[in-house]
This record gives C-alpha cells, structure tokens and sequence, in this order.
C-alpha cells in the first residue's frame, strides 16, 4: 500500500525544479522522495487547487507569476490533491488505483472499512475501485462496475497494519517537502506547509 498523487506533466514549468514525469501517472510518497520528485508532486499539488476565485469567498488572485500559482492552495477552505492509496497484491500482481476525482486529502476514509461497521467504501471513478469487509477479511475490488473485476482479499489485520505503514509515507514526504518549501518557497514556507498538512493529514504517532 501506498499513498499515491496523481501527477501532471511538467512541460514549461518554470517557477522552480521539477522531475519529468508523464501526465497522469501516479507518484508515489514517501520520505524516500529526491528533491525534483518533490518539486513535481507539490507542483501538482498546487496546480490541483489553482483555480480562479468566484465572486467574494476568496481574495482577488495576485498579478505575480508564483503568488498566483499558489493562491489557491493558500485560500481554500477545503483542498483536493488528486491521488490516494494505491494496493498491490505482490502475489498476483492485482493493483488497485484510486479513480478519477478521488483525493489523497480522504485517504482516512479507509479506516471505516475497519472501524464502521462493515461499511462498503468507494474511491472514486473510472475505474471504481471498492473495499468492504467480511467478518476478519478485507476484499479490494479494482473496479465494482465490471463482474469479473480482479480483486484482491486480505486479513482486517494486515489493512490496519499497511495503513499504518501509508502514513509513516505520508509524514515522511510531508518532512521532505517542509525542508523543500524552506529552500523554494521561503517567503510562503509556513502556509504552504500548513495547507499539505491538511492534506496529507498525518498524526503525531505516524511522524
């Protein structure tokens, strides 16, 4: 299991360094990252929350290049970054995505699966990836709208434990891009980091 973004492609991105990547790949995360891995998942990070501001809920966007880029990231109330954990099954080779339109931001929701009572959890669209427990097994649908959709089943236990393991990512990516946000984006570091932690939501037990 692993936290994942979804990434954009960094053609012409010039407001600081960034890795190659192709469009809509997913990146992983985790304190393992290099610093122009940094760069692009936090460019697309801001990019996913770059939108313009409508009548009065939100200050006008700024005329400079970076301050504009970031405005959204800083001024919403609720942010999106595309992505959330994708799951292996090392044996098979069975790999469940995160669909369209789901965010890292949910990546929580995953603990009702343990702890809701059986609750059957979606993680977006296209494909429509599933999980639902049975008694002391987790069964992961890589996408409930076709029949013979592949699947992957594992111990209650085993979910806990991996999930565990996705925020000691998440915290680690979290520490990389707050010494990253110091070196790039000095004059916004403190927001900026403020606003990924929303994101990333990780506990003091997970750092």
């Amino acid at each position: 299991m692993q936290p994942v973004l979804e990434v954009r492609a960094t053609d012409g991105f010039a407001l600081w360094p960034v890795a190659e990547v192709e469009s809509f790949g997913h990146l992983a995360l985790s304190g393992e990252l290099t610093p122009l891995e940094v760069g692009t998942a936090m460019m697309s990070i801001v990019a996913d929350n770059d939108i313009d501001p409508e009548h009065n809920d939100r200050p006008p966007r700024p005329s400079d290049p970076l301050e504009s880029f970031l405005h959204g990231l800083l001024t919403f109330d609720t942010l999106f970054a595309a992505g959330g954990l994708r799951v292996t099954d090392s044996a098979t080779g069975v790999t469940l995505l995160p669909g369209c339109c789901n965010g890292l931001e949910d990546w929580r929701e995953w603990y009702q699966v343990l702890d809701g009572g059986g609750h059957r959890i979606g993680f977006g669209h296209d494909p429509d990836p599933m999980a639902e427990r049975h008694g002391e097994t987790v069964r992961l649908t890589v996408d409930a709208e076709q029949r013979d959709s592949p699947v992957i089943e594992l111990p209650a236990v085993d979910l806990r434990r991996l999930l565990g393991k996705a925020e000691r990512d998440l915290a680690g990516f979290l520490a990389l891009a707050t010494d990253w946000a110091g070196q790039h984006l000095p004059r916004h570091a403190v927001s900026v980091v403020a606003a990924l932690a929303r994101i990333v939501v990780v506990s003091d037990s997970g750092r």
